[in-house]
């Protein structure tokens, strides 16, 4: 229907009558041209698979491969991760560490905490469980060369990588030899991987790279916290716990409206402060899973992240 003159007159625009028929042909064309449309298929769907494999890497390290119970697992890229659903319920992240040309997943876990302990006792060959991913916050970009540096378990994303690209060397550091996974493995490539037993001396170890090499690094924070202070050209880092906090805004979260008030102090995340007072689900504390999320109630935002979002003041959790 046109619309009445812009200047208050009785008859309508006559630049609205012209454009009313223009106006009814674009939304005809609009409505076929979406006829058919399918939505993208969600990366984040289940994926029911069995452990077909199991082995020991080294010292507290078991590698678990995975094959799709139906159908075939979606392809995947070096540096992305998935999430391992337990059979408890917990969620834990694990990095895809093998060929991403094969039809299987592998994943190698370090025994550090619950969740890895229930996927050294609790997983074996025959096991069924869910998956879900693959995704990626670790892609490896660029031409190169390329400079990785792993310390410890961090070496499981890298592996891919060392397979899709020519140009490349590894430094490899951990406590020792027995406690570093995938070493048989990595031999192959002879003088282009550097195994370090003990701490790394960074600085030096960096000393006449070349300023445009892609440095990517993985490991403990502070491994990756000193790669960061002393190259000062590209670099890609993941990290494999939290970085700590310091001196950060304290805040307070209310559970329900009626619960207690929890202070959440400048050193720690809310997730910690909640913890304290019941049990909560989480994952990675680092804000890539979103187990820890949570709704929010008398506020303008719908929802909060309690291992990452520091909002101002105070926040009643749907608790």
């Amino acid at each position: 229907m046109t619309p009445p003159d812009l200047y208050g007159r009785p008859r309508p625009d006559r630049m609205y009558r012209l454009l009313e028929p223009v106006v009814a042909a674009h939304l005809w064309l609009s409505r076929r041209g979406v006829r058919g449309f399918r939505p993208p298929r969600p990366v984040d769907r289940d994926l029911p698979v069995r452990v077909v494999d199991r082995r020991a890497e080294a010292d507290g390290v078991v590698s678990l491969r995975f094959a799709a119970r139906r159908g075939a697992l979606p392809p995947w890229r070096p540096g992305c991760h998935v999430d391992v659903v337990l059979p408890s319920g917990q969620v834990r992240q694990y990095s895809l560490c093998g060929d991403p040309g094969e039809d299987t997943y592998r994943i190698a876990v370090r025994l550090v905490g619950a969740g890895s302990r229930e996927v050294h006792t609790a997983l074996g060959v025959g096991t069924d469980l869910v998956l879900r991913g693959p995704r990626t916050a670790f892609p490896l970009v660029g031409p190169g060369p390329f400079l990785f540096i792993a310390g410890g378990i961090g070496i499981t994303p890298l592996l891919p990588m060392l397979r899709t690209t020519a140009d490349w060397r590894l430094l490899y550091a951990g406590r020792s030899r027995a406690t570093m996974p995938f070493l048989d493995e990595l031999a192959q490539h002879g003088p282009r991987v550097r195994v370090i037993e003990g701490q790394p001396d960074v600085p030096a170890l960096l000393a006449g790279v070349a300023p445009h090499t892609q440095v990517y690094a993985c490991g403990p924070p502070p491994l990756v916290d000193a790669v960061r202070a002393a190259w000062p050209g590209p670099l890609h880092s993941e990290r494999f716990s939290p970085p700590p906090l310091v001196d950060a805004e304290p805040f307070t979260v209310r559970l329900g409206r009626s619960g207690p008030v929890i202070p959440v102090s400048g050193t720690e995340t809310a997730l910690t402060a909640v913890l304290r007072e019941r049990p909560l689900r989480y994952s990675c504390r680092q804000g890539f899973c979103g187990t820890c999320r949570v709704g929010v109630l008398d506020s303008d935002v719908d929802s909060m992240l309690l291992c990452t979002d520091r909002p101002a003041g105070e926040t009643t959790l749907d608790l």
